[in-house]
């Protein structure tokens, strides 16, 4: 049996220690580490506009570092991160062992972040709510709601048949699945089954406000999962005619240190800008 492949030492790269965290300076080719958050429901707030915009409130508690994964390739590596805390005895003796070496508390929840080398924050790093900017674009991965077995009308929105005139029993059927050519039913088509409880992700959500003493954040919109879902939330990725972060936001890199990054107050509100909706435009 051939033995694996291993990298020469002078292409792993290694965390600094906390005491060692400086800040750096943010590039567009920088990627920051995501974050694990905790869904708590969802309410209202009004922009400066008073336009009215439905919010779901994340909340981050003992959110820290947990490891730094070396991949196969030293450029791409990877984050490890921690949510909570969990009992001792409610924990797996292989996992009590990770965390023992890494000399972290148990997580109640694990999640990996792709980042970039400059990005890099060392083992025991806490995130807070202060490592995201108002205004910013984030992007919410979570398992969604289940739904249970569904018909076609509600697992795929089908119209379903007539409601009377000649219908028999065959209000909510999904109707023919095939015909005499090929002889069978093709691979992926929509019938009834199994809904939801699969992972799904939102893109672009805004940042709508940040709680640096509650450490929650508010996002425009919904987000996937029930409440006290744990919640993934990192910068957006996909932009096309989007703006990551809004013009002169100072960006906290690779994350917000104490002592270090400015003081914040307790409340940041992004500002929607543009016109006033409310006022008809003389076009």
């Amino acid at each position: 049996m051939a033995a694996k492949a291993k990298l020469p030492q002078s292409k792993l790269r290694f965390s600094p220690k906390v005491a060692e965290l400086k800040l750096g300076a943010y590039t567009p080719q920088s990627q920051r580490t995501g974050a694990i958050a905790r869904k708590k429901g969802m309410s209202a707030m009004w922009d400066e506009w008073g336009v009215r915009v439905p919010v779901t409130v994340l909340q981050l508690e003992n959110v820290q570092v947990v490891s730094l994964v070396k991949t196969s390739n030293p450029d791409h590596p990877r984050i490890q991160i921690g949510y909570g805390i969990r009992k001792e005895k409610n924990t797996t003796k292989p996992l009590m062992g990770h965390f023992k070496a890494q000399g972290v508390k148990p997580k109640a929840r694990l999640f990996e972040f792709p980042i970039t080398p400059d990005a890099a924050l060392p083992v025991g790093t806490e995130i807070t709510a202060a490592h995201f900017v108002p205004g910013q674009l984030v992007d919410v991965s979570a398992t969604s709601i289940g739904k249970g077995f569904q018909g076609v009308m509600k697992r795929w929105g089908f119209s379903g048949g007539r409601a009377s005139h000649g219908n028999s029993l065959a209000h909510r059927t999904p109707g023919s699945t095939g015909n005499i050519n090929p002889g069978r039913v093709y691979p992926g088509k929509k019938m009834p089954g199994r809904m939801g409880g699969k992972s799904a992700t939102v893109l672009r959500l805004p940042v709508m406000k940040v709680d640096t003493a509650l450490n929650c954040i508010w996002l425009k919109g919904s987000v996937p999962g029930p409440d006290e879902q744990f919640i993934k939330v990192r910068d957006s990725i996909k932009l096309v005619k989007h703006k990551l972060f809004p013009e002169g936001a100072s960006v906290p890199f690779p994350t917000y240190i104490p002592g270090q990054s400015p003081e914040l107050p307790r409340e940041l509100i992004a500002k929607t800008g543009g016109q006033d909706p409310l006022i008809p435009r003389a076009d």
